[in-house]
């Protein structure tokens, strides 16, 4: 295809159709990079992995090269993973302990773990130039803003923006559903994180994550395999856990018509908040007293009540309380990402509920699982074909009365509805219309 202008960014979206430069356009993807991920509030690690003073985790974040870091009084840092001498990384491994000093590998250029500036070799040879007014003496620089919420860690690349609860609204309330799952209310991180990079823009895994309308073709093998597997066995047989995951992808239309969803300010969104995949799932009574001990047993209830399909918090991760599994989604090129699939326990929890956790993700979300390859195929086959000539708008039309919609607050709508794909792409429009901080 012959290179051509990009449309401007506000060409691109429209109120039920999106321009196909959104997916595949290398000018729309760097600006992205500078303009929508450091405006919006994006999620870099879990407490959980970073448990001890000097402890840290590395990450790339919209290009960017990120540390972030437990501090002595057990609060956490998050830094540019860049030495304020030559710009060489501070550590290249994904994670590890520091001890009580960060250091540079290049020249031994050393910090405290806040960041501020400790050792420098030959530091006399420094006496008389202008290292203490030019920021490369100054220490590390911390990322715009960072937010640490039931122990999971977000930030705001750009100094100056939109406040963290502004931002993410009533969408927290599923990172609370999840959290309080556990009778003490905390989660770690359990059986590792599993990767998987596709060949595709990272938008379109986030729509698929709110598409209740693919299932019933494009996971059919899937589910009737598990439907063939199951009725062969005896009737009263205990169901095993990847059985009780798989079946629900042999539901037709009529289960999917039935979900619900909820659509929220910034692109956030609950799909499927009362009838779900994950509803009915069973629990151990003594785990039922337990929580009820901790929270009362009405919002012990009402947190196990709720299980939606998946709840986004637009833009970098989707969550499913009910097997307590999150998705992490990031964009490595404007047609290739990586989705990490993780796993939690819940504190105090039976162990089945980390069992169902990591089960699920090897069933569904591992580049080797009998579901994934499905979407992982047509995400790669939607990317190829939107390069070719023709019509060059994809359809957002269902469930639209083809009027302007504005969500300013939570607003209910169809399980099947593509307004939470427009919802999504209203908050990439608006925040990529944000002037670039410099």
């Amino acid at each position: 295809m012959k290179h051509r202008p990009t449309p401007p960014i506000s060409s691109l979206v429209e109120s039920d159709r999106v321009h196909r430069d959104v997916y595949i356009s290398e000018d729309v993807f760097e600006q992205e990079q500078r303009r929508f991920f450091a405006a919006t509030w994006n999620f870099v690690a879990h407490a959980s992995q970073i448990p001890k003073a000097g402890d840290y985790v590395t990450l790339d974040l919209a290009g960017r090269p990120l540390l972030v870091v437990r501090q002595a009084d057990g609060s956490i840092n998050v830094f540019y993973n860049r030495c304020a001498h030559k710009g060489s990384k501070l550590y290249t491994n994904e994670s590890g302990n520091a001890g009580k000093v960060l250091q540079c590998a290049y020249h031994a250029w050393s910090y405290r773990l806040d960041g501020k500036t400790l050792g420098i070799p030959l530091r006399q040879e420094y006496a008389e130039s202008r290292l203490s007014q030019c920021k490369s003496g100054q220490g590390l620089t911390r990322v715009g803003a960072a937010e640490v919420y039931r122990d999971f860690v977000f930030v705001r690349l750009d100094e100056d923006g939109v406040g963290f609860k502004d931002y993410f609204g009533e969408s927290l309330q599923w990172l609370d559903n999840m959290a309080d799952r556990s009778p003490s209310g905390r989660l770690e991180m359990t059986g590792g994180v599993i990767r998987n990079t596709i060949r595709c823009n990272w938008k379109m895994y986030l729509e698929n994550i709110n598409d209740t309308v693919h299932p019933v073709s494009t996971h059919e093998s899937a589910g009737k395999a598990a439907k063939a597997v199951w009725e062969k066995q005896p009737q009263k047989s205990s169901m095993p856990i990847s059985v009780e995951q798989m079946l629900p992808f042999a539901s037709g239309y009529d289960f999917f018509t039935k979900m619900d969803a909820e659509v929220y300010p910034n692109g956030h969104s609950a799909l499927a908040v009362k009838l779900s995949t994950h509803t009915g799932y069973a629990y151990p009574q003594d785990y039922l007293d337990a929580l009820s001990a901790t929270h009362g047993e009405a919002h012990a209830m009402e947190v196990l009540s709720k299980a939606p399909q998946n709840s986004v918090l637009f833009p970098s991760i989707a969550v499913k309380g009910a097997p307590l599994v999150m998705r992490v989604i990031r964009p490595l090129a404007v047609d290739r990402m990586l989705i990490e699939a993780w796993s939690f326990r819940a504190e105090g929890a039976p162990e089945l509920l980390s069992e169902r956790a990591m089960t699920y993700n090897r069933l569904v979300f591992s580049p080797m699982s009998i579901v994934a390859h499905d979407d992982v195929h047509l995400f790669e086959s939607v990317q190829q074909g939107l390069q070719s000539q023709g019509n060059e708008w994809v359809s957002l039309h269902r469930g639209t009365n083809g009027q302007p919609e504005q969500v300013t607050q939570t607003m209910p709508c169809k399980g099947t509805s593509e307004l939470l794909m427009r919802n999504q792409f209203q908050a990439w429009a608006k925040y990529m219309a944000e002037p670039v901080q410099e």
